[in-house]
């Protein structure tokens, strides 16, 4: 479980990095508003994955520190319940707040679309590297 933590922090530390690359090169090739609507994307999307990983970690953390198979089951099931109540409130949550930034006309919806795909493009970087380490490792 240690090392699926590092590997979630490692990658919410990659896409911040993401963010102020896709954030700057916005700014730069297209202009400082659409690199603003980036921003305000990336930081949606990583708050979000941010706020599912600790929803994760909390429901593990309280699944295998009881002592009885039984018990483990029931907070497991009980857990899931809490994890999914959370889940779609963040879905909401996030839509609400989308509906404000797209109705105020804040920023560039496009701009928004590629921010809000940080998380995505930060899980394909790794998944890259990981495969790359794989084929050239010797380890096939």
């Amino acid at each position: 479980m240690i090392e699926e933590s590092l590997t979630l922090q490692k990658m919410q530390v990659i896409s911040w990095i993401v963010l102020v690359f896709l954030t700057l090169g916005s700014a730069v090739m297209v202009s400082p508003a659409f690199g603003f609507a980036v921003f305000i994307g990336g930081v949606v999307s990583i708050c979000s994955f941010w706020v599912s990983h600790n929803d994760v970690l909390k429901v593990i953390h309280s699944v295998t520190s009881l002592p009885s198979l039984d018990e483990r089951k029931a907070q497991a099931q009980q857990g899931q319940r809490g994890y999914l109540l959370k889940f779609w409130i963040r879905i909401v949550i996030i839509g609400i707040v989308l509906l404000v930034i797209i109705k105020s006309q804040m920023v560039n919806i496009f701009g928004l679309i590629l921010g809000l795909s940080t998380v995505v493009f930060s899980i394909t970087f790794i998944s890259l590297n990981v495969m790359r380490h794989y084929f050239f490792s010797g380890r096939r």
